[in-house]
């Protein structure tokens, strides 16, 4: 796979001999050898060339003159390729300080020394050491026969990877406003940190806690390596909890039942560059008083991706987390609905049902927000519009879910209103072309528009997310509404919510809703525009005409939460759907970019609609595109994957 811009890095707990730098050197040499040639940067403990549980031992001359040969030996013995942090007392001018050094290529490139140096309870780090505050300006140790800068705030910057690595120790992370977060002011979005954290009840939870919301904080990874149980035990456990965190998410992580000598983890650059371009307000101000060290890496020209890549980025893949996400969205839809009907003082509601997965939503949604307003369920008039292609089967379950959700129900056929209109415009009724279809999904609108205007009130709109992205709606037809519902809810995550509702359903002992709702998930999604086959059964697939939705819902995660590049998309979509052949895949995505694209003009005057999830099309809030964007360069990487793939097939021929 391409490597974009996958930056693998590993956190590590060696064994320990307390006060033996070269046996640590030793043992941190032989770990990192393990490891994969892809691993671009190795973050090891606070003081792990000594071990942190020296005590009065750091006052010693020959331990911190043994600290500095072992740091040379590392130096000269590490791979080209690898950048290690490893922690050592480190002695400037009259003072001794907890430091970090940052190697790579042979070098230490800059040494950070520990700001916030803990004197409470178990700690005593002021009696040794001092802290960073104090470092005389401009500081540098001359370490094999280079000046390097010692600094209390210091980032390493890889141009060749667009890594900016951040370093902090331990205490650093733990105070109101982390080191970290003035360093990655300063750009910095892999952050590391060497602890030496000793557990105790509950404090694992605490610590990868507060690792998650640093990285979520400031839109960067987090590399933490904690010290582990070689360090001594007089009166505490070091668990060696090591974590690696990527906004927010855990990516991999050991822990005190869970013990590891290390962990790596791939971390997406180009994510957080974008949300970091997105989401301007944590980056305000550029951080002065930063010392930033350029460096260029070797270039990986190609990577295994072992991160995993979900193929339903919109639905928890655990079944009680899904149930409990799908019953907020619920919540939160019927909650947008509600405040807009209070605010307006609105008592009723039209919407159409069709028996398919989008109406019932929406349905459910409008009795839920009439049960948080304590208005009577007769407001909501619900109108089946039976045409053309409507089947017995669907309109037989939206009739019962009308009865079950005890609303206002009518059925008002549209055929002969449709059949006048093309006598009308003169259209031919055996003419199954575009006018056919989106003829009737006007009619119906029109009729749901006259019905609120008779009964004062609101239509209620039921196209999704996925819908309005690929624009399979009509124009001034179906989308358009005045409050659509489901407009921040994609394809794949419509039907868990109806499956939910339905298990809600049989929890409270209503087993015919539970059926008639399972019964509607389990039907094809479909426009029924055309009419049924000799069976009676639904002839128009959308997803025949699409492709599934789990692709295109897939696309649209990639395109429009992470702003990824077509190859980047398609290399994914290949991992998450191994099943499916890569010509599909290549060719979905590109009629995903060609509606994209082409169908903005419908998103530029969608109606209002609740937001509940972090896509959204709306022109007023997430979403503003002109309907007349080129596609060229969308398209052109498209056509360059697909010449490969034609050129890779010949070469196997």
């Amino acid at each position: 796979m391409n490597p974009y811009s996958y930056y693998e890095v590993s956190a590590m707990t060696p064994s320990v001999s307390i006060s033996d730098p070269m046996a640590n050197a030793a043992e941190i040499l032989r770990l990192c050898l393990e490891l994969d040639e892809n691993v671009r940067l190795v973050v090891t403990p606070e003081l792990s060339l000594t071990g942190y549980t020296c005590q009065d031992l750091f006052y010693e001359t020959l331990l911190q003159r043994k600290s500095l040969q072992a740091l040379e030996w590392l130096c000269k013995n590490l791979p080209d390729h690898l950048s290690l942090l490893v922690g050592l007392p480190l002695q400037v001018e009259n003072h001794l300080y907890n430091a970090a050094a940052f190697i790579h290529d042979h070098e230490v490139l800059g040494f950070y020394a520990k700001t916030y140096l803990p004197a409470y309870n178990e700690y005593y780090e002021p009696r040794w050491f001092t802290s960073s505050l104090y470092l005389p300006h401009n500081a540098v140790v001359h370490f094999m026969k280079k000046a390097v800068p010692v600094r209390d705030r210091i980032v390493f910057e890889d141009f060749t990877t667009g890594a900016v690595i951040g370093v902090e120790i331990c205490e650093d992370l733990w105070v109101s406003i982390p080191v970290s977060s003035h360093l990655a002011g300063a750009g910095a979005n892999v952050l590391c940190n060497l602890s030496a954290s000793n557990d105790n009840i509950s404090k694992e939870e605490y610590r990868t806690s507060l690792v998650q919301n640093q990285s979520a904080r400031n839109y960067a990874a987090y590399v933490y390596a904690s010290a582990g149980p070689s360090e001594s035990s007089s009166d505490l456990v070091f668990g060696g909890q090591d974590l690696i965190a990527e906004n927010g998410k855990l990516l991999a992580s050991t822990s005190l039942m869970k013990p590891g000598k290390y962990i790596c983890a791939q971390i997406d650059l180009e994510t957080l560059r974008n949300d970091r371009l997105k989401y301007k307000t944590s980056f305000e101000t550029l951080e002065d008083g930063i010392t930033r060290i350029p460096f260029h890496s070797k270039p990986v020209h190609s990577i295994m991706l072992r991160r995993p890549v979900e193929a339903y980025p919109f639905v928890p893949s655990m079944s009680q987390e899904r149930i409990e996400r799908c019953q907020q969205i619920l919540t939160l839809q019927a909650r947008g609905l509600a405040t807009r009907l209070e605010k307006i003082g609105c008592k009723s509601v039209v919407i159409g049902i069709s028996g398919g997965l989008d109406s019932t939503l929406a349905l459910l949604v409008c009795v839920r927000a009439f049960k948080l307003l304590n208005l009577d369920l007769s407001g909501i008039l619900a109108v089946t519009m039976p045409g053309f292609g409507t089947t017995s089967h669907t309109k037989t379950n939206a009739d019962k879910l009308m009865d079950l959700l005890h609303v206002t129900s009518r059925t008002i056929p549209i055929s002969k209103s449709v059949l006048q209109h093309f006598e009308d415009i003169g259209q031919d009724p055996e003419k199954h072309d575009i006018t056919y279809e989106n003829a009737q999904a006007r009619t119906r609108t029109l009729i749901l528009m006259d019905l609120a205007n008779q009964t004062g009130g609101l239509v209620i709109g039921t196209g999704d997310l996925s819908e309005l992205a690929l624009g399979w709606c009509t124009y001034n037809g179906d989308h358009m509404s005045m409050y659509a519902v489901n407009v921040s809810v994609p394809k794949t995550l419509v039907r868990y919510i109806v499956e939910s509702e339905a298990l809600e359903a049989e929890k409270n002992g209503d087993k015919a809703l539970h059926d008639v709702l399972i019964s509607i998930c389990e039907t094809p999604v479909s426009p029924e525009l055309l009419p049924p086959d000799k069976d009676g059964k639904i002839a128009q697939k959308t997803e025949q005409v699409l492709g599934s939705y789990d692709l295109h819902d897939f696309f649209l995660y990639h395109m429009l939460r992470y702003h990824e590049r077509p190859a980047k998309i398609f290399d994914l979509a290949r991992i998450a759907f191994p099943d499916v052949p890569t010509e599909e895949i290549l060719s979905r995505l590109r009629l995903f970019y060609s509606r994209f694209f082409s169908q903005q003009f419908k998103r530029n005057c969608m109606p209002d609609g609740v937001k509940v999830g972090s896509i959204s099309f709306s022109p007023r809030g997430d979403w503003r595109m002109p309907s007349d964007a080129s596609r060229t360069m969308w398209v052109s990487e498209l056509d360059k994957l697909e010449d490969e793939m034609k050129a890779d097939k010949q070469t196997e021929a």
